[in-house]
């Protein structure tokens, strides 16, 4: 029998948690603090804390993350970042917007950029590496730390996807020196509207950070700096905090999932393989040579499906002008594999079944 299987269900059906959702956006109606009310500190405190940082700065999203992030390095015109061709167009779009080049290193079979690549793609001009851990699996951060602390260069995490990831014990967010999270409804951690977080070690930069969510503002008055108005609503930051309590059983939830497709798709297509990483699936990424075929079939029976990300960044209409041809073999060839198959928290048994079995018959066709 057909189904019906969205790719995502963003619904909050859980009674608990939408009563705590409900208590936590009333206490903040009540106190009247709407901007930067204490459930912002807490919020901070908790995310610091969750990747072993000292610091964390709210912000209103993942994209005012990453800007605000490169902007309190003082990166902007003439500096170059190396960054992946296989992301969210949000992460070349903040570097262009700080006025900075990016420089797209071709990624390896794990979707993550190559760290082997990165050395021949260094410049004097290079200022910065910007990996992004994609579908919520960390990047080989040892080796890119190796190759940063040798050249002299920051490193920023784009994180966005990877919240609660980790590595040998150590937090998503946790290498770099200034480090951003997106927390829209469709992540792992996630708000109900946008919002994000940026993390660091550095007093400066914190203090810096705080002046750019507001406007370059130095107590809320004196700008110092030219920047946005990316502060996080406090009633994002309250519900953040209800999300939080919720995250280790959702990511245990996804964790699950995972290990059913792998052990019963593994024979058939590439599933993702966590390696020696903590992965959060943001995403349960295949690959797959006959990608536009299955989709098409998946679609006819019931199952929606995503393709994250169908251009890489070079390849889009900004930036075609700009890069032109590309020489990134293994990035081109993925991004024509991947598929992204349903894997939210609230799939039932039967309906992982049918899609396995959907996936099967498609496969003995």
């Amino acid at each position: 029998m057909k189904m019906k299987i969205a790719y995502r269900d963003l619904s909050v059906t859980d009674p608990s948690m939408r009563r705590a959702l409900l208590d936590a956006v009333d206490t903040v109606l009540l106190h009247g603090r709407l901007l930067l009310g204490p459930e912002v500190e807490a919020f901070e405190k908790s995310v610091a804390a969750h990747c072993q940082k000292k610091y964390a700065v709210g912000v209103n999203s993942g994209t005012d993350a990453l800007f605000l992030a490169l902007k309190s390095l003082g990166i902007g015109p003439g500096d170059e970042v190396i960054t992946t061709p296989l992301s969210w167009i949000a992460t070349a779009n903040t570097i262009v917007l700080c006025g900075a080049t990016p420089v797209f290193v071709d990624i390896g079979e794990d979707l993550n950029i190559n760290p082997e690549l990165i050395f021949q793609a260094i410049t004097k001009k290079t200022k910065a590496i910007l990996p992004v851990h994609f579908t919520g699996k960390l990047c080989n951060m040892d080796r890119i730390l190796d190759i940063a602390q040798a050249h002299n260069l920051y490193v920023v995490e784009d994180a966005a996807q990877a919240f609660g990831a980790s590595h040998r014990g150590r937090m998503a967010g946790s290498f770099g020196h200034v480090n951003c999270f997106s927390m829209n409804p469709m992540k792992v951690y996630c708000a109900y509207g946008e919002a994000g977080a940026i993390v660091t070690d550095d007093l400066h930069i914190y203090d810096t950070l705080l002046s750019l969510r507001y406007a370059g503002t130095i107590n809320k008055e004196d700008c110092h700096r030219p920047s946005l108005n990316g502060r996080i609503d406090t009633v994002q930051a309250a519900m953040l905090l209800v999300s939080l309590t919720y995250l280790d059983e959702k990511i245990k939830r996804l964790q699950e999932i995972a290990s059913f497709y792998a052990n019963r798709l593994g024979g058939f297509l590439t599933c993702p393989d966590p390696g020696e990483c903590f992965h959060v699936y943001y995403s349960y990424t295949i690959i797959t040579e006959q990608r536009d075929d299955l989709k098409a079939y998946l679609h006819d029976r019931g199952i929606e499906t995503k393709i994250q990300h169908p251009i890489l960044m070079p390849h889009h209409t900004a930036y075609k002008k700009m890069y032109g041809q590309t020489n990134l073999p293994v990035a081109e060839r993925l991004v024509e594999q991947i598929l992204c198959i349903p894997n939210h928290e609230k799939l039932t048994q039967t309906e992982l079944a049918y899609i396995v079995k959907t996936i099967k018959d498609f496969v003995d066709r």
